[in-house]
């Protein structure tokens, strides 16, 4: 029996499931789950103390997350094409469908790496300890990214037909992101050392969402000074707590616009 049309939010919540569970089905879930639950027993098992190991955790899970993010979306949306296709051909607003299929891979991922770092974790006694709140702000950081990350990778999928562009797109995204634009930033710094920088270099932080994790994350352990120039111009301007507010509101706008877009485009793209 078809879906009705005038239902798209209990029809979205019904495609989120589906891809949900679809997922959850799938090895590579308990693949990432299972790379997570070891790395936390590791991390711990090699460092005395849980504040340390969150620390050494933040630089694996800014680069890791948004890669895994980002495979995983593009991955997602091509082996789907034909269910989607199936989706499409009844009376479904196509917002619902991709929205669906969005949210139920990013929860998946999400879920996969809360329970795979928050076991060990706690097993470690994380409750009694006051690393808590870093290692909890690590995991919302990390939840930002899994989000951002896979909205990217579906509308990167959704504007390419190509499956090998679409992937390739979506690599070089992660790439860039992660690598190249932290290049350019310290390259235009050295270049353009003689002027005032102060806010080119809060604007430049903002408008990449891997920086700016790694702004927040630095800015709650109180260990900024580890950003160098960025990091202090941050607790210059905004002080620690508004530091945390402003990175968390851009984090935020990161995740809304890439979704708000793979909505819009998929209400017009023709199938």
């Amino acid at each position: 029996m078809p879906l009705r049309q005038y239902q798209p939010t209990a029809t979205m919540i019904k495609i989120l499931k589906y891809s949900f569970y679809d997922l959850m089905r799938s090895r590579w879930s308990y693949v990432y789950f299972l790379f997570y639950l070891l790395l936390g027993f590791v991390l711990l098992f090699l460092n005395n103390e849980l504040s340390k190991a969150v620390i050494t955790l933040m630089n694996v899970i800014i680069i890791l997350v948004p890669l895994i993010g980002t495979i995983f979306g593009v991955m997602y949306f091509y082996n789907s094409k034909e269910f989607t296709e199936l989706l499409l051909a009844q009376p479904i607003k196509r917002s619902s469908i991709f929205l669906g299929q969005y949210f139920g891979v990013a929860g998946s991922l999400t879920l996969s790496l809360v329970l795979g770092l928050g076991i060990p974790f706690t097993l470690y006694g994380l409750f009694q300890s006051n690393a808590i709140w870093d290692f909890s702000l690590l995991l919302i950081t990390g939840a930002f990214l899994t989000l951002i990350f896979t909205a990217v990778a579906f509308n990167i999928a959704l504007s390419n037909e190509n499956k090998i562009k679409g992937f390739g797109y979506a690599v070089l995204a992660w790439l860039f992101l992660a690598v190249i634009y932290d290049g350019l930033f310290l390259m235009s710094l050295i270049v353009f050392e003689e002027y005032p920088l102060d806010n080119l270099s809060l604007i430049a932080t903002m408008f990449n969402p891997i920086d700016l994790s790694r702004t927040l994350i630095l800015l709650k352990l109180d260990i900024s000074a580890l950003l160098g120039y960025t990091g202090a111009i941050f607790k210059q301007f905004f002080g620690t707590n508004m530091g945390l507010f402003m990175s968390i509101f851009m984090l935020f706008l990161w995740t809304v616009i890439p979704v708000w877009r793979l909505a819009y485009v998929a209400k017009r793209k023709d199938f």
